[in-house]
């Protein structure tokens, strides 16, 4: 998750999505120009990052789509489409099934019922590990089912605090984000003790986000390659911690595609190919 990004899956806003934010529980209704706006930035900067940029429109109607992140999880032998908990986003992995087919990226395979399973609640932590966040977007028949899914890999779960509910997301990377092969961006608040523990004996050093950066997405940074990251603006402190710890930074503004929406970088991109 931290080698240089070359290749990454987008969807921008749709006018027709506008509509349903109240349904799929947005903070407000975005405002589509501005988010539109928003969005072809973000698609300027992973660009000037080196990576090439899918874009696809799948899913019309559906705020959430903007989020790719979710709906499939990207390994070696290609793609497998989840089972999002959020019952509203069920459409997106097969609406994505084609546009990753169409990308070059075969789907390798798909979660039924009972799993549920989100991309959010997923890190790889190296090429043969696989961690899982067990909340309420993501069950415990997940981890069988993600270790049949990806043979050979080894499938860490660990139980997700309550925090606000369940009518509000919190996703494994809701608060932790790789950096590099060493280095990890956390809240240390709200991770695991089993998580904290299993970075520190894989030699992985850890940049704290402060309390007051934790509920603006502040843990939550798209690796655009090893110490190089992209934020959403505003979170100064945890920007200057981990410029701290050499990681080169650039940030993006958004006011309408992630924080009325609650999806960070991470969210807004599916990698489909580092090197």
């Amino acid at each position: 998750m931290t080698a240089t990004l070359r290749r990454v899956l987008v969807r921008p806003p749709l006018a027709e999505d506008g509509a349903h934010w109240r349904d799929h529980g947005w903070r407000a209704a975005p405002d589509h120009a501005a988010a539109a706006t928003e969005h072809e930035v973000l698609c300027g900067l992973l660009e000037e990052a080196g990576a090439e940029v899918v874009v696809s429109r799948h899913d019309p109607g559906n705020p959430d789509a903007i989020y790719p992140y979710d709906p499939v999880l990207v390994g070696r032998e290609g793609a497998v489409l989840l089972r999002p908990g959020k019952e509203r986003r069920r459409t997106e992995p097969p609406a994505l099934a084609p546009v990753l087919e169409a990308a070059g990226v075969p789907v390798a395979g798909e979660l039924g019922e009972p799993v549920l399973a989100e991309g959010g609640d997923t890190v790889w932590l190296d090429e043969g590990t696989l961690l899982v966040g067990v909340g309420y977007r993501t069950n415990e028949a997940a981890l069988a089912a993600l270790e049949a899914a990806f043979p050979g890999v080894e499938v860490v779960g660990f139980d997700l605090p309550h925090w606000n509910g369940e009518s509000e997301v919190l996703h494994l990377m809701s608060f932790l984000s790789p950096l590099d092969r060493d280095l990890a961006l956390v809240y240390a608040r709200l991770a695991p003790v089993r998580l904290l523990r299993l970075l520190a004996e894989r030699g992985i050093a850890v940049v704290e986000v402060p309390d007051e950066e934790f509920e603006t997405q502040g843990p939550n940074v798209l690796a655009l390659g090893p110490r190089r990251a992209l934020a959403l603006d505003g979170n100064r402190e945890t920007r200057r911690r981990m410029e701290g710890a050499g990681v080169d930074v650039v940030t993006y503004r958004g006011d309408e595609i992630s924080r009325k929406g609650d999806g960070g970088p991470t969210c807004l991109t599916r990698p489909l190919l580092r090197a």
